[in-house]
């Protein structure tokens, strides 16, 4: 099993990488990977409910996405600044975790100014790019988030290179999105639409929730060769007591299995565990790292999209499929010109 992080390097067509989901979202492909058989089936996402059985259990992450980069201005100077909202830190006192650029122009105290009634001062400095902010503004929270919403720009990861539309505010953003908290999508809960669940419920498959709210750990840099030495950014996440009876109730089953919708689900489903080995219900913060080799408790299958080199995406993918596998999938999607990474195409590793 790699346990080292240059394993994780390969190269990947730029040309494939999705700037736009599929329209409509689940006519994208699927890639079913069969880790017994060690086989490849190419079908369409639409086709999913006739690859799960009755009673069947499909966890999806209600995160809603809110517009996290900002533009200001530095007081005096006039420079302008990004500010990118990873966390609330807390909601009393309107404290944020962000990271600014240019970094170098921002110091302790200074003060920022984003529209006549909303600026934030600084107040702590966390990494070489990180900072503790304060915003100033006269309504309540809610009005505050609203103001967020009304001035902010979407987030789309930075390997999509077009220009940020309007459009995105919608487009990337899950028919799930229930919870406000995320900094990005989970991409893999992209590809569903209404009329698929739909389809879904109506096959007996049951479609429950987790919230996870994606943060900057899930796409930070994996900045050590050795894996074991990685720490993840914590990140919060719910479980209902509903989803845990439901998945239990799978669990307990010869004939039925638990699918987790993404990366952010398996991470929440591995986090919270009874001493039964059950899905515990649980609201707390979460910082599994998954890695080969990892032994799944309650991932029976799992939908996540196909990866960058070097992620904690891919690392996970190949803890749950087997590395040499997962390398093999990769490199058919690449020759079929499979679309890549958050708006791309997608896979079943059962």
């Amino acid at each position: 099993m790699p346990t080292k992080l240059s394993e994780f390097d390969f190269e990947y067509p730029e040309e494939l990488i999705a700037e736009y989901p599929a329209e409509p979202r689940d006519s994208c492909r699927l890639m079913v990977v069969d880790r017994a058989e060690e086989h490849f089936e190419h079908r369409r996402f639409d086709d999913l409910p006739d690859l799960l059985d009755p009673g069947d259990v499909l966890v999806i992450n209600d995160t809603k996405v809110y517009p996290a980069r900002l533009y200001g201005k530095k007081e005096k100077t006039g420079a302008q600044i990004e500010v990118f909202l990873l966390r609330e830190l807390n909601s009393e006192s309107r404290l944020w975790d962000v990271v600014v650029n240019p970094a170098r122009k921002i110091r302790i105290g200074n003060k920022l100014f984003f529209e006549h009634d909303l600026t934030a001062e600084v107040i702590d400095n966390t990494t070489s790019r990180g900072r503790t902010i304060r915003f100033v503004f006269e309504g309540n929270n809610e009005q505050l988030y609203d103001k967020i919403d009304r001035i902010g720009e979407t987030p789309l990861p930075d390997y999509i290179e077009r220009d940020v539309e309007e459009a995105d505010r919608e487009r990337y953003q899950t028919i799930f999105a229930k919870h406000r908290g995320a900094i990005a999508a989970p991409a893999a809960g992209m590809h569903f639409t209404e009329a698929l669940v739909e389809r879904l419920r109506e096959n007996g498959i049951h479609v429950v929730p987790i919230t996870l709210h994606v943060g900057s750990g899930t796409f930070r840099e994996i900045g050590v060769e050795d894996l074991t030495k990685h720490r993840m950014d914590s990140e919060k996440f719910t479980i209902p007591e509903e989803t845990a009876e439901t998945v239990n109730r799978a669990l307990a089953s010869d004939e039925n299995s638990v699918t987790a919708v993404g990366t952010t689900v398996v991470r929440t489903l591995e986090s919270s565990l009874s001493v039964s080995k059950n899905l515990k219900a649980d609201e707390r913060w979460t910082d599994e790292f998954i890695y080969p080799p990892y032994d799944f408790t309650i991932t029976e299958q799992m939908i996540t999209n196909l990866h960058p080199p070097r992620s904690s995406l891919v690392v996970m993918a190949s803890a749950f499929t087997d590395f040499e596998l997962l390398h093999e999938a990769y490199k058919e999607a690449y020759e079929k010109e499979y679309r890549l990474f958050t708006f791309g195409d997608a896979m079943l590793i059962r």
